[in-house]
């Protein structure tokens, strides 16, 4: 098995993959309430926290990817990543100047969810092979 640099154990990788799944309910919430984005809006301190809280969001994850060690782990990083920037880029634009957010959002983290299942089973063959010996 390759070896993880962040996901190191099983319970990091579920608690990853509880996370996207939240968040991927969050995005999916969002395709219900438009945003006009701070460029087109008078933006409130909320849109504004809401950015600040995803560049934060999205710089760690970015350094995340850039500290994972397998492909599997940098892909799934990486798609959470992608996926934070895109909200970024909704809340500063707004949907009508890019649309396509709302929706990369959601694929993204879809994506990102596959690939943590597919993380947390690789923990979980290791276990039952290591029984099984």
């Amino acid at each position: 098995m390759n070896e993880f640099g962040v996901l190191t154990n099983r319970k990091r990788a579920f608690i990853a993959l509880i996370h996207s799944v939240v968040f991927l309910g969050i995005a999916t919430h969002g395709f219900l309430s438009p945003k006009n984005g701070i460029l087109h809006a008078t933006g409130s301190v909320g849109d504004f926290v809401l950015i600040a809280i995803y560049l934060v969001v999205a710089s760690i994850l970015a350094w995340l990817v850039g500290i994972s060690r397998c492909a599997r782990e940098r892909i799934y990083f990486a798609l959470c990543t992608c996926s934070a920037s895109f909200g970024l880029l909704r809340s500063v634009f707004g949907d009508s100047a890019l649309p396509v957010a709302q929706y990369m959002r959601v694929i993204m983290l879809s994506s990102a969810v596959a690939v943590g299942i597919l993380i947390v089973r690789s923990f979980s063959r290791v276990v039952e092979e290591v029984v099984s010996e």
